[in-house]
């Protein structure tokens, strides 16, 4: 499987009266994702499925994936916290976009690469950064390929 693990974009900052899960990204982080997300197509990133945090701006940049994904894109809560090896089992397709937040994302790269969530954070995976993985997505079955930021797809 080809793993692609997507930080969203850029987000609106914080504020009374808006819940964390409905912030959305900023005029700003929707247009660079976009360009990110052409990067992608121009190396030839094709994606099966795409799961994603059902936080507004995880939806968001989700959806910016569209031109690449050949299915559906699946909403889970599993997102919206730290990764489980059984949560893994679920994961279909033979190449799938992840998209959620930071720190989960890294301990999942950690729990896939290393067998060890905490180890995750030794990678600095910026907003619309991507990680790719090849691989079985089972603990410690994974193979880092490639850290891809935001900036690096958008010059290609």
């Amino acid at each position: 499987m080809d793993l692609y693990l997507i930080r969203h974009a850029a987000v609106e900052s914080p504020r009374i009266g808006l819940a964390d899960e409905a912030r959305a990204l900023t005029t700003d982080g929707r247009r660079k994702w976009k360009r990110a997300v052409r990067g992608l197509d121009a190396i030839g990133t094709k994606i099966d499925r795409v799961y994603h945090s059902p936080w507004r701006r995880a939806v968001q940049t989700a959806e910016a994936l569209r031109p690449l994904v050949r299915k559906e894109l699946v909403a889970t809560e599993t997102l919206c916290r730290s990764p489980t090896a059984s949560w893994l089992a679920s994961i279909e397709g033979k190449r799938v976009a992840i998209v959620g937040h930071h720190p989960w994302l890294l301990e999942l790269v950690g729990l896939l690469v290393f067998g060890d969530a905490h180890r995750g954070a030794r990678i600095t995976l910026g907003k619309s950064s991507v990680v790719h993985l090849e691989g079985e997505p089972r603990v410690g079955g994974m193979t880092l390929e490639a850290v891809l930021p935001g900036a690096v797809l958008r010059a290609l």
